[in-house]
């Protein structure tokens, strides 16, 4: 077949297949879909999201072995946000800055960025 992996959507069918949804029981309300975080990039995969007291670890990273700017957006209240190291302590590297489109992040190939986003209160 014709097409690249990037195309056929590879990545996100295997994610489906190994992490399927599971439909629980709700209220007869009417509820909308919601998701805390969404990334513009189909490049860039969020791995996990990690409660912290008053925060929240994100882990992203790149998979289609491409250099792509990707936005992070969330509707949590991020007050603050900070790169960190594998054991999601701050780097060096200090703040990332909080814009209107969310937060600018800039991926090589197959890099993993992890991101401390503290919350308001």
């Amino acid at each position: 077949d014709a097409g690249s992996f990037q195309e056929a959507g590879v990545i996100q069918h295997a994610y489906n297949l190994n992490f399927p949804l599971h439909a629980v029981p709700a209220s007869s309300a009417q509820c909308s879909s919601w998701s805390a975080f969404s990334v513009s990039s189909p490049a860039v995969v969020l791995e996990t999201a990690e409660d912290r007291p008053e925060a929240v670890v994100v882990r992203l990273y790149e998979a289609y072995g491409s250099t792509v700017i990707a936005w992070l957006q969330t509707s949590l209240p991020v007050k603050e946000a900070m790169l960190c190291d594998l054991l999601e302590r701050p780097t060096a590297q200090g703040c990332l800055p909080l814009e209107q489109q969310g937060l600018r992040l800039s991926f090589t190939p197959f890099r993993v960025l992890s991101i401390l986003l503290v919350l308001s209160q």
